[in-house]
């Protein structure tokens, strides 16, 4: 049984704690979705109303008995209806899910485009002041929340130019690629701006180890340019951690990023789950659990993967 094999089988049973745990924790939140949905006129309703609802919503059963009947809708492709919109679970989240993986995407080309040469130029002149420089750069860029960089931007754009970014909609990138991007750049590079610097610190760590290593040096001694060493030698070997940080933040980018989107006022799928939570829409919450830890299952796998292709003296283990 080989490498990937074996992951492939963990992912149900992953799977299946991940959905053992939100099922449980969604219903420790006070509240029902009877309360949330009606407000304060959940009061007015007759003990034969409230029943009659419960049992609409499926919530008058024993929560082992609804457990199961969720359990066995989602291995059918069913993740259950959302009571806020009246949709099934699963086409709100594919709906929802275009905008946050462009908006990670995006936010990972700004990360990696800013952070990586940054790292490399800062390696390559240690403890002189241009290294300072950016170091200090990248203490500030990770110190500071992704909704202060947003919320100073959308300042800096109404009071320094009259205009503010364009929020509240989406529009697909090969439907209107020059609005899309006009509605996306922003968001992306409020996400980006930490992560480039986490990426900045990273690499700059890597690039100084690999500097040092013997292989290197030898480069150096045939005469290779320093462009080619740094570029073509040193590089692809401090890639490793790099993958390896860029695989978990994307990761987490997929799942919604709830702050952005909601300065933003972008639909995505952060957005989405944090309005499902304070609805207490089960179905939404759970299936956007399911569907955000596949994802990240998914790309945790490619970057393992990934190491094999950055650095052919790793090898994935094989069972014999």
């Amino acid at each position: 049984m080989n490498y990937l094999t074996r992951r492939l089988l963990t992912f149900p049973l992953v799977m299946l704690g991940v959905s053992i745990l939100v099922f449980v924790a969604i219903r420790l939140v006070p509240g029902d979705a009877i309360t949330a949905m009606l407000g304060t006129e959940a009061g007015l309703l007759t003990p034969t109303q409230r029943a009659a609802l419960s049992a609409y919503f499926g919530i008058d059963k024993p929560i082992l008995v609804q457990y199961w009947s969720w359990l066995l809708g989602v291995l059918q492709g069913d993740l259950g209806i959302s009571v806020i919109h009246g949709k099934p679970a699963l086409a709100i989240i594919l709906e929802r899910f275009p905008l946050t993986l462009q908006l990670a995407l995006m936010s990972m080309c700004v990360a990696l485009l800013v952070g990586l040469p940054a790292g490399v130029f800062a390696a390559t002149r240690n403890e002189k002041m241009s290294d300072l420089a950016v170091r200090i750069f990248a203490m500030i860029g990770q110190s500071t929340p992704n909704f202060v960089v947003g919320l100073l931007i959308i300042y800096a754009l109404s009071a320094g130019f009259g205009i503010l970014p364009t929020m509240g909609e989406f529009t697909p990138l090969f439907t209107d690629p020059l609005r899309n991007l006009g509605q996306m750049i922003l968001p992306a590079v409020t996400l980006g701006f930490a992560f480039a610097s986490s990426v900045t610190r990273i690499s700059r760590s890597a690039m100084l180890d690999v500097l040092s290593d013997d292989y290197v040096r030898t480069a150096r001694s045939k005469g290779v340019p320093k462009r080619g060493v740094i570029w073509r030698h040193a590089l692809p070997n401090a890639l490793i951690p790099v993958v390896t940080l860029s695989g978990v933040e994307f990761g987490y980018l997929l799942g919604g990023a709830v702050l952005v989107e909601q300065i933003y006022a972008l639909p995505g799928l952060g957005r989405l789950v944090l309005e499902a939570i304070l609805q207490r829409d089960y179905a939404l919450v759970q299936g956007c659990v399911l569907f955000i830890a596949f994802n990240f299952m998914v790309v945790n796998l490619l970057v393992d993967l990934a190491y094999v292709t950055l650095d052919p003296r790793i090898r994935l283990g094989e069972s014999k």
